[in-house]
């Protein structure tokens, strides 16, 4: 469990080179908001978070599976995650902030569409799509 990290992963790196190439600057883990999300855009108010698949449970994903022992503790862990991330999510959209859900599967199969996406969302007006999530596109399109 050590080098399970929370900061600094793989996915998030892959969407920061993106969205800095892109020409946008953000700040990272800004600890005054609730959650800390992973990049907060201060000129659009908006705030990011990369989610992994496996520990914020992403509905219908693969990676979203149970480990065989120790069923409930995992079962409280995961649950507690998931009513964590809604409640930072809720107090952000409550206080202004603009809020994207990144999940990791999404991003690791195409992180250029997804910056292409997020810069496209970051660029919309503000009280459009308040809170964004990407998701997996069904079997068998994109």
């Amino acid at each position: 469990m050590s080098g399970i990290r929370s900061v600094d992963t793989r996915p998030e790196l892959a969407l920061r080179r993106r969205m800095h190439a892109l020409g946008l600057r953000f700040r990272l883990h800004r600890k005054d908001l609730p959650g800390s999300p992973d990049l907060v855009f201060p000129r659009f108010r908006a705030a990011v978070f990369v989610h992994g698949c496996y520990w914020h449970r992403h509905p219908g994903c693969p990676k979203t599976t149970m480990p065989s022992t120790r069923v409930a503790f995992w079962s409280e862990k995961f649950e507690a995650n998931v009513r964590r991330d809604q409640r930072a999510e809720t107090l952000l959209l409550s206080t202004g902030w603009r809020v994207a859900v990144i999940w990791e599967c999404v991003l690791r199969r195409n992180p250029d569409a997804v910056a292409q996406e997020l810069d496209e969302w970051l660029q919309s007006a503000p009280d459009e799509d308040s809170v964004r999530r990407l998701e997996i596109p069904p079997r068998g399109s994109a």
